[in-house]
């Protein structure tokens, strides 16, 4: 337990102090955000914030997180190391998407294919188990690995738009992990989790509204990369219905991602086209301040983060329950905040006619 403390306050420390020189970096070489249309901020910022993060990360994944040669841990740190410079290219030149894409490609396979990191068993309820790691499905598990990760780490990446939203979702999402990971006993996952969240936090105290820097996409990739490598490497293995849980940890970015292609298809617009219409967009349009919108979706990241620590200790069925109950939920909020649209709310409109009708039978009654 002393050396997770230690690795989380050396993480922490270094990445607070790292964090002004980065900024007066970023300034220098022109990595540098401007506003337009799409974003909320009203003037020129410095980005690439997120390389403090990983200074942080570095010196103490090498001093207390478990790691040998060829092992998943050391290829995550590869991976994410690449991500990471791909994030400080975009920064500084602006990538289009098929390099950006190309880069988190590259990543992924590296810690994929050589350093072995891939699903393992997936418990279904009821239903048995399928077990990626032998036979013919051990090639399907590449695949459905890769696809997760590129997909987790530009959903992390899409849901930075706002203050110290992406780092607090993402370090709630590690200190969830972390948690996890030691009630499991899995010292390895937990100690780099307690790294990874100190590196986020050392950062947060500078990118939390009034923002001093965004960590741009040179953070925003880095932690998407490592939260979607972790939930597989934490979960792979257990005996619990094992693609439940990262999926309900990493709750916020899914969320947002998912109707955000909704979003797209209902209206007719190609999925990679940019809007404003995420989460934190609808939250600020229903009159929530900057702060009070980032404050909301940490709590919904806490909610989903405190349920799927509950989730590892239900039965089964009171897992199938609580997650028809969670998306039953999810979409009454998506309806709500109008995370689709205004008018494509099907669970509230079914219900105003309903009231509709026992409104008009009362009439006819009285």
């Amino acid at each position: 337990m002393s050396t997770l403390i230690l690795g989380f306050l050396t993480s922490l420390i270094i990445s607070f102090i790292a964090t002004p020189y980065v900024k007066n970096l970023a300034v220098k070489v022109g990595a540098v955000d401007t506003p337009n249309q799409r974003k909320v901020h009203t003037r020129i910022m410095p980005r690439m914030g997120g390389l403090a993060i990983y200074i942080g990360y570095l010196v103490a994944f090498f001093l207390f997180v478990p790691h040998t040669s060829m092992s998943e841990m050391l290829g995550i740190f590869i991976g994410s190391t690449i991500v990471m410079v791909v994030g400080m290219l975009d920064d500084k030149y602006q990538l289009s998407p098929k390099w950006k894409l190309l880069g988190q490609l590259v990543a992924t396979a590296i810690v994929v294919i050589p350093f072995g990191l891939k699903i393992g068993v997936v418990n279904l309820p009821y239903s048995g188990s399928i077990d990626f790691s032998s036979g013919w499905l051990v090639w399907l598990a590449i695949p459905i690995t890769m696809f997760w990760i590129v997909g987790v780490t530009n959903a992390v990446n899409l849901i930075d738009g706002l203050d110290g939203l992406s780092a607090g979702v993402s370090a709630i999402a590690a200190g969830t992990m972390g948690v996890m990971a030691l009630l499991m006993d899995d010292y390895k996952v937990s100690a780099y989790c307690f790294v990874l969240l100190g590196a986020i936090l050392g950062f947060l105290y500078f990118n939390f509204h009034p923002a001093r820097l965004f960590m741009g996409d040179t953070g925003s990739l880095f932690l998407g990369f490592n939260l979607a490598a972790l939930s597989i490497m934490g979960f792979k293995e257990a005996l619990f219905v094992s693609f439940i849980i990262p999926i309900v940890v990493l709750g916020v970015p899914l969320w947002d991602t998912f109707f955000a292609i909704v979003r797209r298809i209902v209206n007719k617009k190609p999925i990679s086209s940019p809007d404003k219409g995420h989460l934190h967009h609808c939250l600020l349009n229903m009159g929530l301040s900057h702060r009070s919108t980032v404050l909301t979706i940490y709590s919904i990241s806490i909610f989903f983060g405190t349920m799927a620590i509950l989730l590892t200790k239900t039965t089964k069925w009171t897992t199938i329950i609580v997650m028809v109950a969670l998306l039953i939920v999810i979409h009454l909020g998506t309806e709500i905040v109008g995370l689709v649209s205004r008018r494509h709310r099907p669970l509230i409109n079914a219900y105003r006619r309903i009231k509709i009708k026992q409104t008009e039978q009362q009439r006819r009654t009285n």
